[in-house]
Parts: structure tokens; sequence; C-alpha cells
């Protein structure tokens, strides 16, 4: 696991958490004919319950929702509601809402400030105060129906995420069970509130709703498999183990609880916080029990790595990526092991690792800059720099990207496809994060 930043956004990136999450996402985009779309889940380091879109190609949800949520059918639950925004073009029509509510608050302070001139010319106290509210009224307006029409995208994500659920033969309950969980947490503040003011449904209100509908699915009392649960008490073990300080780590996962996810959680803190050659003691353990789970592997080469080693996680390492299904991320791991050893000889490896894995995953800084070190014991000062550049964009830095680039471009031969590349980061405001 490591945590990225891309512009001011905290990530979380791990291979184990984002294949769950795929997994639990693709029958959903499926159902809702999304699945052509390359649509992602991204982790946000994050530990409040939380989940949105942004942009129509990924999902946002934080790293609080997954620890909170007990069951894979309440994190599917919350997949669905977000897909639910993307099928129905809510982003979209979003803006185009914004785009009018801001020309209509446009014409409304022009027609006041009109008035408020016309009234101070005139010295009419009177019709400057009705200037005043020429220029108000309108804005409250105009902000209540942009707040009613994003209350009615909530309560159409809510039915078409059962809507989805229910094509894939999975229950709405654990959807259900995480929003009534929510408004019992903010009924209290919400007792108070103007209805007509809020951006989601009043809590009671929506729980009712989504209520009705829910039940009426064949599937409301399905389960899940215990293949997926073990599954998801493994993600909220490894992310406990990461994120958690160890006393609460020792809390949550005592050693009297000799489960899986438990052994997961302590061998994650134990290599974090105290002892690597025990750490490492408690992960051989867990490969004995699961040989071919490619993520043990993966956290045993990573403790050794982070722990000083980077020769003897080069092992463990190339057999995670032999048992992942999908291994980028544990390329760029294995990469940064193989440099880590300070021979020459292995650059080559680390930069076909390096390529192919930023190939499938263009927006991984620490693979740029593990590119660059690898060009650097080349002697290659040209892809060295181009590569520091590219590490720069994926971390939302363009200034530092372009400048590095520009850099870049003076050392290849003009047309040259690192060239090209170096310029394509120096001229454009969106970069296209993709190894030459």
């Amino acid at each position: 696991m490591v945590r990225a930043q891309a512009g001011a956004m905290p990530l979380i990136r791990d291979a184990e958490i984002e294949q769950l999450l795929r997994d639990y996402s693709q029958p959903i985009l499926r159902a809702a004919g999304l699945a052509q779309q390359n649509i992602r889940v991204t982790i946000i380091n994050d530990r409040a319950f939380n989940a949105f879109v942004m942009d129509g190609q990924r999902i946002f949800i934080n790293a609080g929702a997954l620890m909170d949520a007990k069951t894979p059918n309440e994190i599917i639950g919350v997949l669905a509601h977000e897909t639910g925004h993307i099928a129905g073009g809510h982003l979209a029509r979003m803006r185009e809402q914004l785009a009018a509510a801001q020309t209509q608050s446009i014409v409304a302070m022009l027609l006041g400030m009109g008035a408020l001139v016309a009234g101070g010319a005139r010295g009419n106290v009177n019709m400057g105060q009705a200037g005043a509210a020429v220029i108000s009224g309108p804005q409250e307006s105009i902000r209540r129906s942009l707040l009613s029409y994003q209350r009615a995208q909530e309560e159409q994500a809510d039915r078409a995420g059962v809507k989805f659920l229910t094509a894939t033969g999975q229950s709405p309950k654990g959807m259900y069970d995480t929003f009534k969980r929510l408004a019992d947490q903010i009924l209290f503040s919400a007792v108070q509130a103007d209805p007509y003011v809020q951006s989601h449904p009043m809590p009671a209100e929506r729980v009712a709703a989504l209520e009705v509908i829910a039940k009426t699915s064949p599937y409301w009392d399905k389960k899940d498999s215990p293949e997926l649960q073990l599954r998801h008490d493994m993600m909220r073990a490894k992310l406990s183990g990461f994120m958690e300080r160890p006393d609460t780590v020792a809390r949550r996962y005592p050693l009297s609880n000799t489960s899986l996810p438990a052994r997961y959680a302590r061998a994650i803190s134990t290599y974090r916080h105290f002892d690597l050659r025990s750490a490492i003691a408690q992960i051989d353990s867990l490969i004995q029990t699961q040989p071919n789970n490619p993520y043990f592997h993966e956290l045993k080469g990573q403790a050794l790595l982070e722990g000083g080693h980077p020769a003897e996680a080069i092992a463990p390492l190339r057999r995670a990526v032999q048992l992942a299904p999908q291994p980028a991320l544990i390329k760029v791991l294995l990469a940064k092991a193989l440099i880590a050893t300070d021979k020459r000889e292995v650059a080559d490896e680390a930069i076909t690792l390096l390529r192919v894995a930023l190939a499938v995953e263009p927006d991984v800084p620490d693979g740029y800059e593990q590119l660059g070190m690898a060009y650097g014991r080349k002697g290659d000062l040209a892809q060295a720099q181009l590569a520091a550049a590219q590490a720069a964009a994926a971390r939302g830095d363009l200034k530092t990207a372009r400048e590095l680039a520009a850099r870049a471009k003076t050392r290849f031969a003009i047309g040259s496809p690192g060239w090209v590349k170096a310029d394509d980061i120096v001229t454009s405001r969106q970069t296209a994060l993709r190894p030459n």
C-alpha cells in the first residue's frame, strides 16, 4: 500500500484493495451499461465516511467508508448509488444548472445594481433598499432552486442503485442500512434544519423512500458469500494496520483473535511500528496459510524493502507479480527494490517493469520517479529528466513538470518520441501521463 498525492487530493493506492473494489463495481457498471467506460474506483486517504463522483470516469470513496462498512454489500450499495449519478448524467446536468444559475445571478445582480444606482442618484433610501432586495432575493431563490435540483438527483441515484443491485442479483439492504446509519448519526443536527436549503434529501425522508423501493427487491435477504466477506474483512484489516496507531490495532485485533484478518492487521502494524524480524515471521505464517495469496508475498517484499533489505525483497515481489491478477502496482514496487540494490545491471529490467506498469497505471508518481532513477543509473539524462517531469505532472505540479520537460527537450533530437512527449508536457494544460 502506498499513499499518493493527486493535486490536493491524498490518495491510497493498493493492488489488493483496488482489485476487490473492481470486483464489487464491475457487475454494477455492466448493469448500468457503463462497462466500456473505464470507470475506476479511487480511494481517498480520509477517515470520514464518504463517497462521490466528480468527472464521470471515477468514483471516489474514502478509506473511512471501507473501514466502517461491516459487509461487502454495504460498500456495493454505496457504489451502486454513485453509479446511479454517472448513469443519470447528473454531473453534466448539474453543470448546465450551474451555468444557468450563474447567468440568472448576473442578471439579478445587474438589475439590483441598477436600482441601487438610481436610488443613490435620487437620494431615495427606500429605492436603494429595494435594490439590495433585488440582489439578495433572486440569489436566495436561485440557491434554493439548485439545492432542490440536487436533492432530486440524490433520490434518482437511490432508485437507480436499487435497480442495478436487483439486476445483478444483489441485496439493496446494505445500501439501505448504510444510509439509515448515516441518517441516524445526523438526525439530531437535522431536526432544526430547513429542508429547502439541504443538498441531500432530509434523513428521515430519504431513508423512508429508500426503504419502500429497497424492500421490493426479491434479493432483500440475500447475504454476501463467505469468500467475499473474508476478502472484505481482509481489506478492513489491511487499512487498519496501515492507517491506525498500534494501540488502536491491538484493541481492534487482540492476540486472542486468531482469524486471518486479525493476523494480517497485526503483521502490518508490527512491520510498520516495531520489529521487522517479528513481522516477517508473522507474514511467513500468513503465506503458509495461503501460499498463493499474492498480497502476502507483496507485503513481505514491501516490509523487507522499507526495512532496508531490497535484495531480499525481490523474490517475494517477483512471486506476487506472478500471482496477482493485475500486478501493475506490484511491478512498480519490484522495480523499486531492483533499483535500491544500486546495481547498474538491473536498470534495464526495472525500466521494462516500469514502462509496462505505467502503461496500465499512468498516474503513479512513484513509478515515474523510479523510472527516472533507473535511466539515471544508465546515464540517460534525457529520459531521466522526462520521467521526472512526468512524476511532477502525476502529482499535479504542472509548473515543475513544464520546467523539467523544457530541460528534457534540449537533450532529445527534435521530433523524436521523447522530444514530442516533453513538448506535450510543456505546451499542454492537461498532460497525458503515459511513458514514451
